[in-house]
């Protein structure tokens, strides 16, 4: 059975992938490690974090999925896009995880600032979800 953390990145990168709204914008370019040339816009997965979520009988997690958007559009606005409609697709969705069964997913953050770079937008998104082993 693979790690909660990994069956929801799957799931989450298959949604997107599905999405026409987030494919109109970034196509498949969702990235676990990017290329070094990537094409712009595109998106990456972050920070994952996991804390125990069980109960007396059942075993559980709370999981943190991070998903970074980079643009280098010269305003935020392609940025906020991709982000809202990332945010349309996982913020309550149901999804299917190997392994594991999804009990919630929820939006929980957004930033969205100029990289260092000067030219790059950098978006950080932040989820919660719960797991339960399926």
């Amino acid at each position: 059975m693979p790690h909660p953390a990994l069956a929801l990145q799957k799931a989450v990168f298959a949604a997107l992938v599905a999405d026409g709204g987030v494919g109109a914008l970034i196509g498949d370019r969702i990235y676990d490690a990017p290329p070094r040339d990537p094409g712009y816009p595109y998106a990456s997965f972050g920070e994952a974090r996991t804390l125990d979520w069980s109960t007396g009988t059942e075993d559980g997690a709370e999981l943190r999925l991070t998903l970074h958007v980079w643009s280098r559009e010269r305003g935020k606005s392609e940025c906020l896009a991709v982000m809202e409609a990332a945010r349309a697709v996982l913020h309550d969705a149901a999804l299917t995880l190997d392994g594991h069964a999804l009990v919630n997913l929820r939006f929980e953050t957004a930033d969205a600032g100029r990289d260092p770079d000067g030219i790059t937008w950098h978006g950080v998104m932040r989820f919660r979800a719960v797991t339960e082993v399926a």
